[in-house]
């Protein structure tokens, strides 16, 4: 899959440092040279002699190394790989990378490099939410630079969120994506899937019978033909694809937020079933049951996210695909949801229980677009999005 391609891989300091050692392992079984440098902060954490002994090559550390600018200068250092990877990438170095600082090798090797970017972002979850890290990842991502996490879970420092390096498999995958020559190559492309769930009180909340499965299928498509996926789910029963970028949110507005924060992309897939509606009155404690009869709930309408990204003046994708789930009149409904919304494509489908679509592995879709509608046959849920990968590859081509 990576073999003869040549990888510079920086690690930043951090405990999730240790897993560029396995990164470096798995980087070769798939045919890559590894070009490792070390940051003064990385060698907190491995030792120059074990990363060095993995990669069966020096290690690089210092900006001002004589005998390393004698044979092979920062310059071409930058240049002479197919990929960069950041691993660990700290709030550190994200912050020199969006600022153009260059005092040290790894932050002079980014700034001079012409050699596509990819970033493994670890650090305590605070930091990560911190507004000027929000800021900062914004920028790089304007600036065409890649992801691929961070993950959610619990930190050596006691904390849980999003913060921890993504695996060593996932980042292998996400540089094979990067590397890839499919057709979407260089392109990036969101994807929202699965429900959403809005509370009613702390125990209870409305939701759907949506899996996820679809824009699930959707992103691995994508991914395959080479494109940069950002996927944000709801919390779906299918598990998040490997070597994307993934993004959990639970409520409507927190998928509305998320979406505005990965903006601008190439093309966006909102194949998410999203709920219309939330409980402004949400109770904080369980509610329950009383004398004085039902509780009185109030709804308001939620965002209308493929509607506001269908309708942006300014860096709407360049193709926008909807999803129309339908129990009768599937055509009518979903070509007047087409206009209404102002996406260029919905694909449609009749999720009626007796289809056994929604939770299912199968779908059956009708593709709307300013030709018409076009039927498609019956057919397993990946095989749907590998042909609606391709016809986007094809149409972003163009």
């Amino acid at each position: 899959m990576l073999a003869n391609k040549r990888i510079l891989l920086i690690i930043g300091g951090g405990i999730a440092a240790y897993k560029s050692l396995e990164l470096i392992r798995r980087l070769q079984d798939q045919g890559a040279s590894v070009t490792p440098v070390l940051t003064r902060a990385g060698e907190q954490f491995v030792t120059p002699l074990s990363v060095s002994a993995l990669a069966g090559t020096a290690v690089h550390r210092d900006l001002f190394d004589l005998t390393t600018e004698a044979e092979m200068g920062h310059i071409q250092l930058s240049r002479s790989a197919d990929l960069v990877v950041v691993a660990p990438a700290t709030a550190d170095l994200m912050a020199k990378m969006s600022q153009g600082l260059a005092n040290d090798l790894a932050s002079t090797l980014l700034l001079a490099t012409d050699t596509p970017v990819l970033l493994a972002p670890a650090m305590n979850v605070r930091m990560w939410d911190h507004v000027a890290t929000r800021r900062n990842v914004g920028t790089l991502k304007t600036d065409g630079v890649s992801f691929v996490g961070p993950n959610e879970g619990s930190m050596a420092c006691g904390e849980f969120g999003p913060g921890r390096l993504a695996e060593p498999d996932e980042i292998v995958t996400a540089i094979t994506a990067k590397l890839s020559d499919g057709p979407l190559r260089g392109k990036r492309i969101l994807v929202t899937s699965g429900p959403t769930h809005e509370p009613i009180d702390p125990v209870r909340y409305i939701a759907n019978r949506s899996s996820g499965a679809q824009g699930t299928a959707m992103a691995r498509a994508l991914r395959d033909l080479g494109a940069e996926v950002v996927f944000i789910t709801g919390p779906a029963k299918v598990a998040p694809p490997e070597g994307v970028q993934v993004v959990a949110v639970e409520t409507a507005q927190q998928m509305s937020d998320a979406v505005e924060a990965v903006l601008p992309v190439d093309a966006g897939v909102f194949a998410a079933a999203v709920s219309d509606w939330r409980v402004v009155n949400a109770s904080a404690h369980k509610l329950k049951k009383s004398k004085d009869g039902l509780p009185v709930m109030e709804f308001a309408e939620n965002p209308d996210i493929l509607k506001r990204v269908s309708q942006m003046e300014k860096g709407r994708p360049a193709l926008v695909v909807g999803f129309a789930a339908e129990t009768n009149e599937v055509i009518d409904h979903a070509t007047a949801k087409r206009l209404r919304k102002g996406c260029d494509w919905i694909v449609a489908n009749d999720v009626s229980p007796a289809t056994g679509i929604m939770g299912g592995s199968e779908n059956a879709v009708v593709v709307i677009s300013d030709d018409g509608a076009e039927a498609w046959p019956r057919m397993g849920k990946d095989e749907v999005a590998r042909q609606l990968a391709e016809r986007m590859a094809a149409s972003l081509a163009r």
